[in-house]
């Protein structure tokens, strides 16, 4: 199952976690998000041996639009309860694993998906890439651990124009108030350059 969703690709000491939903918005299910910290687990053991930086990256269009609208309708309240848990567990498990990890952000970087990329300890992002938390726009308000982390990165203000007024921004403006730390053509590729040097 995990293989329809994401895969992981070695390249020298790197790994790289790379988002694969069949329909290429690499949403994160329930299944993915279990999946996901389940990976990053054996990654993190892989540890005791070796040292191996991460960079967490999706496709062209789309880093992550994040949880899946459709899945979050159906749950009951106790089932929402357990599944901001989970996604808490899995952003906690990449904010807390031991070697750098890096967001490698292209096209659409939504919601849990930006949470996502919040854990990371580092973001580039592509020029085309856009950045944006639309739930309170839908009546929605993450429990994955981004309403802590964004005002801690950008600044309260800054954060509450994105959560409340649903505000998308540019990878250029993101880059203006510190969401991410550079910009480059080839995120991934940045990325290994910057793991390599800091090694």
């Amino acid at each position: 199952m995990s293989a329809l969703l994401f895969r992981i690709e070695a390249d020298g000491p790197i790994r790289i976690v790379r988002l694969t939903s069949p329909d290429g918005t690499n949403r994160l299910t329930s299944g993915c998000v279990r999946a996901l910290t389940g990976a990053i687990g054996e990654l993190r053991d892989e540890l005791k041996r070796h040292v191996r930086p991460l960079i967490i990256t999706g496709n062209r269009q789309f880093f992550s639009v994040g949880a899946d609208l459709n899945e979050i309708a159906a749950l009951t309240g106790p089932e929402a309860y357990e599944f901001s848990g989970m996604g808490q567990a899995l952003m906690n498990a990449i904010a807390g694993y031991p070697a750098q990890v890096v967001a490698a952000i292209e096209g659409h970087c939504m919601g849990g998906g930006l949470d996502l990329a919040l854990a990371c300890q580092r973001r580039i992002a592509a020029p085309h890439a856009v950045f944006g938390h639309r739930g309170a726009a839908l009546g929605l308000m993450t429990g994955w651990g981004g309403t802590q982390r964004l005002p801690r990165l950008i600044g309260k203000g800054r954060a509450m124009e994105l959560f409340v007024a649903a505000e998308k921004i540019s990878a250029a403006r993101a880059l203006e108030i510190g969401l991410v730390d550079a910009i480059a053509d080839d995120p991934v590729a940045e990325a290994m350059r910057r793991l390599q040097v800091n090694r």
